[in-house]
């Protein structure tokens, strides 16, 4: 599986892929303003929702099929491709009437494969980009199983969307960003463009240019931000959203990092390094499989005692020990706690994987 689409056949002028626009156009003026001062800065795309799935009922949920013509009329104004998000055979068919540049496909409706496969079987033979955003849950699987199935329906202009993942912990994202997950994307899939969406990772302004940044140190292809003419205003998702100028400001401040260098006693310099870890990395392996058969000697006398391969107050005491001597060598207590959660998940299934 590829992506036939070249993210620098969609950029004007800059070397990132840039989409803004509102979470919901909201009225043919609305988006119009929006559109004629986004213009002023680096963007290759327009966004705006169209048909809105709230998680509850009774919320704006959009203006329905008539925004097609106002978002396309001003994308039209400015000479910017338009984008919109779908969810339905019926969403397309509507979008293809306007003559909407970009299509994409959001989060809930990756989650679930039988809606994605229903939107592939739409898609057939139609030659339009289309954006595929990640799963609700962080499933990489899940994420590229989507791409296969638009791939086999003749899909080919690929671009994947990281807008984050939702957790049952209360944290200061909206949707926790869990870089693991596009990074594995990309390893696992490396012809399909990837950008991200800080707006419904953030949940709010404020750490927009932070998480915009890791973007980029992280080498994504663009960015989605939400972008309204008066957010405080705005009839969803005003939280997250910035005005055109707070847009422009942000790009200004991006620092774009390179995949690599031609300097030769930078490579020197990190080879030499690399070879060390490379090396510590080697003596973690190994202790890791020390613990793992220490961990299968405990098993043998857990089946002896018909005892539990879990046990909590040991779990506990494990967290709260090793979260506190990473603390002291300057580790986050996050980091430690999902080491250590691999390492007891394995133990536990080593432990029950003995014979009897």
């Amino acid at each position: 599986m590829k992506s036939d689409l070249k993210i620098k056949d969609l950029i004007k002028g800059n070397k990132t892929f840039l989409i803004a626009g509102p979470c919901s156009v909201e009225s043919e003026e609305q988006i119009m303003r929006t559109a004629t001062e986004l213009a002023k800065y680096e963007v290759n795309a327009i966004r705006g929702g169209i048909w809105k799935p709230r998680t509850r009922p009774g919320s704006f949920e959009g203006v329905g099929g008539d925004g097609l013509k106002w978002l396309k009329d001003a994308g039209s104004a400015v000479n910017i491709p338009v984008t919109v998000e779908v969810a339905t055979p019926e969403h397309i068919e509507e979008c293809l009437k306007h003559d909407i540049d970009i299509l994409w496909i959001g989060a809930r409706t990756t989650t679930n494969p039988f809606s994605v496969q229903i939107l592939a079987d739409a898609l057939k033979g139609i030659d339009i980009p289309i954006m595929v955003k990640n799963p609700m849950s962080p499933d990489v699987d899940l994420w590229i199983g989507a791409f296969e199935r638009l791939y086999n329906a003749g899909v080919t202009k690929l671009i994947a969307v990281h807008r984050g993942f939702s957790s049952h912990k209360k944290t200061v994202y909206r949707n926790v960003p869990n870089w693991r997950i596009p990074i594995e994307f990309r390893r696992t899939v490396k012809s399909i463009p990837i950008i991200c969406d800080p707006s419904h990772i953030c949940g709010n302004t404020t750490l927009l240019q932070s998480i915009a940044q890791e973007a980029m140190d992280l080498l994504f292809d663009g960015l989605m931000i939400e972008v309204h003419i008066n957010p405080k205003e705005a009839l969803s998702d005003a939280k997250q959203q910035i005005t055109p100028q707070e847009y422009g400001t942000l790009i200004e401040n991006l620092h774009v990092k390179k995949p690599y260098t031609d300097d030769e006693d930078f490579f020197k310099l990190i080879g030499e390094i690399r070879q060390e870890i490379d090396g510590v990395d080697n003596n973690i392996i190994d202790l890791l499989a020390k613990r793992m058969n220490l961990s299968k000697q405990i098993g043998t006398f857990k089946k002896g005692a018909n005892v539990s391969h879990y046990q909590p107050d040991r779990w506990n005491e494990i967290i709260k020990s090793r979260t506190k001597t990473g603390a002291e060598k300057h580790l986050s207590e996050d980091f430690i706690y999902r080491v250590y959660q691999y390492i007891h998940e394995e133990s536990i299934r080593q432990q029950e994987d003995m014979p009897e």
